[in-house]
């Protein structure tokens, strides 16, 4: 990361485009400058779909959604055409639990409808429930009880305890 000075103080990748190189907390969250921070995810890089589902898996099972969302943001980016639908749809469920756990009640209960529309809609459309060993139904269903539960508290979702399992 570098600084490109005082006239344009944001923070710039190697490529010369804006990122904010602040370390972040496990839910994404931006820490002062100098803080420590958990790591990030490398933005950019090609999985296998096996792979996303599981490094995705494990960083739920840790408690960081942000992060299982840069990892299916991936995929969807560099995904066949036909899959992006379902791998943004679980990058909305991902991110959904992180503004659930950061105490966005609306905001996590709006992108988990969003995300699980997106993916029952995929499944749907494709016929496939199981693709990758994921099951979009139980997705599908963690989601939309997860949005309603966080609708009606004030305590904000514990990433961890809630995450989900993607496959069985």
């Amino acid at each position: 990361m570098t600084n490109t000075g005082a006239s344009d103080a944001r923070d710039r990748d190697m490529a010369g485009r804006a990122r904010n190189a602040r370390p972040r907390d496990g839910l994404g969250r931006p820490l002062p400058y100098g803080a420590e921070g958990v790591p990030r995810q490398p933005e950019g890089v090609v999985r296998a779909p096996q792979e996303t589902v599981a490094e995705a898996q494990a960083l739920l099972a840790e408690g960081r959604p942000f992060h299982a969302h840069e990892v299916f943001e991936d995929a969807w980016k560099s995904g066949p055409q036909d899959e992006r639908p379902l791998w943004r749809g679980l990058a909305q469920l991902a991110v959904g639990l992180t503004h659930a756990a950061r105490g966005n009640a609306l905001g996590g209960a709006r992108l988990l409808r969003r995300g699980a529309g997106a993916v029952e809609e995929w499944e749907t459309d494709r016929g496939e429930d199981r693709p990758y060993g994921l099951d979009l139904p139980g997705l599908t269903r963690w989601a939309r009880e997860l949005a309603d539960r966080v609708e009606h508290s004030s305590t904000p979702a514990d990433a961890r305890a809630e995450a989900p399992r993607l496959g069985p």
